[in-house]
């Protein structure tokens, strides 16, 4: 049906002008638009207001997410790091506890995230070529995903080496933040 409608708006009627044709189409595009956006936007009601999913009806299964990131840091911060010279302290395992304790926060931090029972949570830090690499892989079984838990834990990782290190290098910059995998498995 859909499709029937845009073809009767690109079909020009007769005695009408380019102009309204045009406009009845572009009506048609926002409208079509509109809905599509109500209707894949989860967290949205039909009146556009903010809400949380219910996910009451969902079986829980195993989740598990990986997100990674990096921190471009200066040479001479690297070594400072690997000499653990840094004066607050071992950046490297501080930033792996930060991002532990964010992910176990995510839902106090992101207004529609829903509360979850972690399972586990492993946030690994590695020097590498040009700066820091941020890994974290959160599990839980319950009746959502981990992801936003494994990206919060990576960002606030990186935030924390950032902390850390910004007395002595001012041309860090976080890059690279992303989902690297989400999967769900049925309980058996």
């Amino acid at each position: 049906m859909v499709s029937g409608v845009h073809y009767v708006f690109l079909t020009p009627r007769h005695g009408s002008t380019n102009t309204e044709n045009i406009s009845l189409y572009l009506i048609f595009l926002l409208f079509t638009i509109h809905y599509s956006l109500k209707t894949m936007l989860t967290h949205i009601d039909s009146k556009g207001k903010a809400v949380m999913v219910d996910v009451s009806s969902k079986p829980p299964m195993i989740r598990v997410a990986e997100a990674v990131g990096f921190i471009r840091l200066k040479a001479e911060t690297i070594k400072l790091i690997e000499e653990n010279l840094i004066k607050k302290g071992d950046v490297l395992t501080v930033a792996e506890i930060a991002g532990i304790q964010a992910a176990k926060q995510s839902s106090q931090l992101i207004p529609l995230c829903h509360p979850l029972q972690l399972s586990s949570v492993s946030v690994k830090t590695k020097l590498v070529e040009g700066g820091v690499e941020v890994v974290s892989v959160v599990k839980c079984i319950g009746a959502t995903g981990v992801e936003m838990e494994a990206l919060t834990a990576v960002q606030l990782a990186l935030l924390t080496v950032y902390d850390m290190c910004k007395a002595v290098d001012k041309q860090m910059e976080i890059s690279g933040v992303r989902l690297v995998s989400k999967t769900k498995t049925e309980i058996v």
